[in-house]
């Protein structure tokens, strides 16, 4: 193989695993934030990393632009609290540790420069108050 080939090569972007999960059509809902930002968002989909589910919403804190936001959820978060409760979490139980961890986000963070300027990483200690704020 030609040598400037192998480095054009190299240096091309992995590809992005896709997303699963995504409705066909989209729902914009809105949520009113403790901040005082009402944000709207979308549900684009969840991937499965080696470490961890990433689920994807599309977030708007002006209905003007919007900016993809992720939410990190650990298998080994999810795995304390399913050894704790000795069962799995369904997929619906799982978008909704996602979708309130979004929520979360949405209320301790001070602003949307705040807010999308990094992903969302959920815990071990997270996921269990998540769920037990919704009786599970």
């Amino acid at each position: 193989m030609p040598s400037w080939l192998s480095r054009f090569l190299a240096r091309r972007p992995k590809p992005e695993i896709p997303l699963k999960g995504r409705r066909p059509v989209a729902r914009v809902k809105a949520y009113s934030a403790m901040s005082g930002y009402v944000y709207e968002y979308t549900y684009l989909g969840y991937r499965d990393d080696p470490e961890a589910r990433v689920h994807v919403f599309n977030v708007s804190p002006d209905r003007k632009s919007w900016r993809p936001l992720e939410v990190n959820i650990p298998n080994e978060s999810l795995s304390v609290w399913e050894q704790t409760h000795e069962r799995t979490l369904n997929e619906a139980e799982r978008y909704a540790v996602a979708k309130l961890a979004l929520f979360a986000a949405f209320d301790e963070r001070t602003g949307p420069q705040d807010l999308l300027a990094r992903p969302v990483f959920v815990d071990a200690a997270q996921v269990a108050g998540l769920l037990d704020s919704i009786d599970l």
